[in-house]
């Protein structure tokens, strides 16, 4: 009698015991210690997912997010603010727990950032700032544009040597953290010109709209209005490329020096045949690990720096022909 009733109390505390320990066994441990956050959504809206760097970057956040238990919802805002500005009240009403832009329009975005401040959703740049008055950005994470652009610029000085020459930049004005690349460009064209070495103008500043097409057109035209032109810098990789193709159509290919930027593979495969000069490279996977890293130390309490600026690299045919992923 003693026996069957000793080994029911036994299996009724064990199973008390099994019951109580299941809460602790359905946390996940994160890296570097601690509970991982509840499960929530990232509202990502970025500013084109044509172009690959911003794919990567959207394709880096959605696969970190997962490592965290956080399902990630990306859009592309097609450069087109009131389009983004649909998407983002999408996710307020969604009632996401994160949302991660790169702004169309810095100014023209402020209004509908302003709808997910009073809701209570946290907000996170990533690439394009929003510098405005008014909104509340948790962080921006981005590549350091200005330093860049000061690379391209050292970039061209080292290509066109003793001759100096006239230059041209293929432009995105609306997008800030192209502003900013032109302006280091500027900046360390207008040091050097003022050390008295052979100077190197800018005479034209023209719309790329970060675009093959767009970039092909501004190359065209400004071939047309200085014939001299002895070096383009474009504001990434597929205007330098549309670049490169007016060059070759108008026959002047080997006179003129393309710098680019961003590092894309189609980018450094044209480095590598000697069709662009060199990039100052971004890394787009490491903005998509930081923005994720920043929503988890927010989600925690924790301080997260206004800013995170990941430095760019210079990347050279020498750099290309060592590249194991480029033909």
């Amino acid at each position: 009698m003693k026996t069957p009733l000793l080994r029911n109390l036994l299996c009724l505390g064990a199973a008390l015991l099994t019951a109580c320990d299941k809460p602790a066994q359905s946390a996940s441990p994160q890296a570097g210690g601690g509970e991982v956050p509840g499960k929530g959504t990232i509202g990502v809206s970025l500013l084109t997912l044509d172009n690959p760097f911003f794919k990567t970057i959207g394709d880096s956040i959605a696969a970190e997010g997962q490592k965290h238990q956080y399902t990630t919802v990306l859009v592309s805002g097609d450069k087109d603010v009131a389009k983004q500005g649909n998407q983002i009240k999408d996710f307020i009403v969604k009632k996401v727990s994160a949302i991660v832009l790169s702004p169309c329009d810095s100014k023209s975005i402020v209004p509908v950032i302003q709808e997910a401040n009073a809701a209570g959703i946290p907000v996170f740049t990533v690439d394009v700032p929003c510098n405005e008055p008014g909104v509340k950005i948790v962080t921006q994470v981005a590549t350091d544009n200005l330093g860049g652009g000061k690379e391209a610029a050292a970039a061209m000085i080292e290509a066109l040597g003793e001759a100096g020459g006239k230059v041209a930049v293929l432009h995105f004005k609306q997008v800030e953290s192209c502003q900013l690349r032109v302006r280091g460009f500027i900046e360390v064209l207008n040091a050097h010109n003022a050390s008295g070495k052979p100077r190197i103008e800018v005479v034209a500043e023209l719309e790329s709209g970060g675009a093959k097409d767009a970039g092909f057109k501004a190359a065209e035209d400004v071939l047309q209005s200085h014939a001299d032109l002895r070096g383009i810098f474009a504001i990434n990789d597929p205007a330098a490329l549309g670049a490169r193709a007016a060059l070759e159509k108008a026959g002047k290919a080997q006179q003129i020096v393309l710098i680019g930027f961003d590092g894309q593979p189609e980018g450094k495969q044209a480095i590598k045949d000697g069709k662009i000069y060199a990039d100052p490279i971004q890394f787009p996977d490491k903005m998509g690990v930081q923005i994720v890293d920043a929503i988890l130390r927010h989600s925690k309490g924790e301080s997260v720096p206004p800013q995170i600026l990941i430095p760019t690299s210079l990347y050279r045919k020498a750099d290309a022909e060592k590249d194991p992923s480029l033909k």
